[in-house]
């Protein structure tokens, strides 16, 4: 059954409250009035979606997010509609019929005549007279439905050069081909929620064989569940057509919200539309899944049973989301499978227990031994262990490893399994990032040794919380020569950080080192370790700081922390200096304001992001696919 949301505030982590210095922002975020709606009534509840929704926008400035309560899709722009009225409307509203007396039913004797009131009357006025305009008072009558005959259709030559049925130019193309044009017409989520979607393409299924297969292909390939009664509805029909599962390759929850139909569990209850034993069946009839993407809002669903057909039951998934899963019931579920009989090696490659909190130390004990074939791998804030992480099998080849927040683990041995495990020699994302207010991963002598090791294959690092010394950064100038994302721990001065992007004065004179300099490819600086008594204004934008000038470009993005957001927000002098502001939740960024001279803006897509398209994510994405619902919030709303 859909879990119960008690409010949006009290039921959340205090980590999803807005805190109270961003909300003071004296400039407005266009994106969140076109959210809002124009009267004054509250929402409907179908119009609701997940708290907390976060989609990104792309636009001129970076970081530039949809943010409400109301998902980002729930509201979409109206259509045009024809505003001219149809020969029945025009007849109907515009004439009058005045029955004769002696027959008061009989519409053939009496008489049709402009009403009264009716002012433009188009009917009989556009009679012509002596030729000079065709007539159309028949079009009129038929309207009205008192003509006596209808007119004949006019036979339609064929085309001798039209191809034969099934042999036109579109039905020649590839199945790849056609997928990919018909992918863009395929909405995931409908607009509000719950109105029907894809209705365009129900015509595509009735055009052709070729068509209907490529069409079906694209309406089934990947499965996003916003609310309970589209999945089922999809349960329905794969249950019907047991062919159609076999399409599926993808189910997305992270839209999902258990609120849009049912503002109350025993609604829900009720109604029984996703329960562990309907998503359990669902994954019976999917037998070729690829990816399942779970979130906070589904944990109480995921039995034993299910959480055993995800692991064993399913040959060919790749990827395993459970993103912010942290009941009670999901920890027991987990804990049941353990004593089962496991394989040697699971097929799984991407796996998120991302914030999975409640997780004890004997399921990663268990389950990361077998990960043979893991290439992401996002433990960020579990109880992961040391043993635990040194168990990944030397075959895995990872490429994006989140550590953030993994309290259980001791510097000494993540810096040994950076430097010595071949399953890590090819990162390219990692976040080793925590909250220095309530734990340290490493001190100056830990950083020392961890960053000469870690690869070259490296595009984006956070050391966020670490404590550091000015001594690191003559280590961190080789990587900012990759590295496109970097968060910086603590304690550093701003002539220290300037020191990233400018070669350093030759005391001697000798100009080698400056005409050897090669440019950094740094894209976005995470500052948010650093308080605005640390970083004030004048030091920022001083005259001796090279950080906000042209100089550090492509430099486009600055994290900085909310009470330096406060106080930058409220000065005009920002833009001038060619900068702007923007905040998403708990986070704010510093953004460099784009000049058409200098050409397109780049709109930060890269292929490690796998979908997302904007600086500073805490996730690591599991499917290719754009970001949004609640996965969007754990990505780019939080701290950590």
């Amino acid at each position: 059954m859909d879990r119960t949301i008690t409010s949006p505030v009290v039921g959340r982590p205090n980590h999803l409250r807005r805190s109270s210095k961003l909300k003071q922002s004296p400039i407005p975020n266009l994106h969140d009035k076109m959210d809002q709606p124009e009267s004054t009534t509250p929402p409907d509840k179908s119009t609701r979606s997940s708290f907390s929704s976060v989609r990104e926008v792309d636009s001129e400035i970076a970081q530039n997010f949809t943010s409400t309560k109301v998902s980002s899709y729930s509201q979409s722009a109206e259509e045009a509609i024809e505003d001219r009225p149809s020969p029945l409307e025009m007849a109907t509203t515009q004439t009058q019929f005045v029955p004769p007396v002696t027959r008061p039913n009989s519409k053939l004797q009496g008489c049709w005549f402009p009403a009264v009131a009716a002012e433009g009357f188009q009917g009989w006025k556009q009679i012509g007279v002596k030729g000079r305009q065709a007539s159309k008072s028949y079009g009129d009558l038929q309207a009205l439905k008192i003509v006596w005959s209808t007119p004949a259709t006019p036979e339609k030559k064929k085309d001798p050069e039209r191809p034969p049925p099934g042999l036109s130019p579109i039905e020649r193309l590839p199945a790849e081909i056609l997928g990919q044009i018909i992918d863009h017409l395929v909405l995931d989520v409908p607009p509000n929620g719950v109105s029907a979607r894809n209705v365009d393409l129900m015509s595509l299924l009735l055009t052709s064989r070729t068509l209907h297969s490529a069409t079906l292909n694209a309406l089934y390939k990947n499965i996003t569940i916003p609310h309970s009664r589209i999945f089922r509805k999809f349960l329905s029909h794969v249950s019907q057509n047991q062919e159609l599962g076999t399409i599926v390759r993808r189910i997305d929850f992270s839209h999902f919200n258990p609120t849009t139909l049912f503002s109350t569990a025993s609604e829900r209850a009720t109604t029984r539309n996703l329960t562990p034993e309907t998503l359990l069946q669902c994954l019976e009839l999917t037998p070729f899944l690829r990816e399942f993407l779970a979130q906070e809002y589904v944990e109480d669903e995921l039995s034993a049973d299910v959480l055993r057909k995800l692991l064993f039951g399913l040959e060919r998934l790749q990827g395993l989301d459970f993103c912010g899963c942290s009941s009670t019931s999901f920890k027991n579920a987990f804990q049941t499978i353990i004593s089962s009989d496991w394989p040697d090696n699971l097929g799984i490659t991407r796996l998120s227990l991302h914030k999975c909190i409640t997780l004890p130390a004997s399921v990663f004990e268990t389950l990361l031994p077998r990960l043979g074939s893991l290439t992401h791998l996002d433990l960020a804030g579990t109880r992961v262990t040391n043993e635990a992480l040194q168990s990944i099998p030397h075959n895995a080849r990872i490429t994006h490893l989140n550590l953030a927040k993994c309290r259980l683990l001791t510097a000494d041995v993540v810096i040994d399994f950076l430097a010595n495990h071949p399953a890590v020699q090819e990162l390219v994302f990692l976040s080793l990032g925590v909250d220095a207010r309530s734990h340290q991963l490493f001190d100056e002598d830990d950083l020392t040794k961890l960053i000469p090791v870690l690869p070259h294959t490296l595009r984006s690092l956070s050391l966020k919380g670490g404590k550091m010394a000015p001594s690191h950064i003559d280590l961190l100038r080789p990587l900012t020569k990759h590295l496109e994302e970097l968060a910086l721990g603590r304690r550093l001065k701003i002539s220290d950080i300037d020191r990233l992007f400018i070669p350093d004065e030759s005391k001697d004179g000798n100009l080698e080192e400056q005409l050897e300099w090669v440019p950094q490819t740094l894209k976005y600086l995470d500052l948010s370790d650093y308080t605005a008594t640390e970083l004030d204004f004048i030091s920022l934008f001083g005259r001796d700081t090279y950080i906000m000038k042209k100089l550090s470009s492509p430099l486009e993005v600055i994290e900085i922390t909310d009470d330096l957001y406060t106080r930058l927000a409220k000065s005009p002098v920002v833009k001038l200096l060619g900068w702007t502001v923007t905040e998403n939740g708990s986070r704010a960024w510093l953004v460099r304001l784009h000049e058409p001279k200098d050409g397109p803006r780049d709109s930060g897509l890269r292929s490690w992001k796998m979908g997302a398209s904007f600086w500073g994510m805490r996730k690591i994405p599991i499917a290719c696919a754009e970001v949004g619902g609640m996965y969007g919030s754990y990505m780019f709303k939080r701290k950590l």
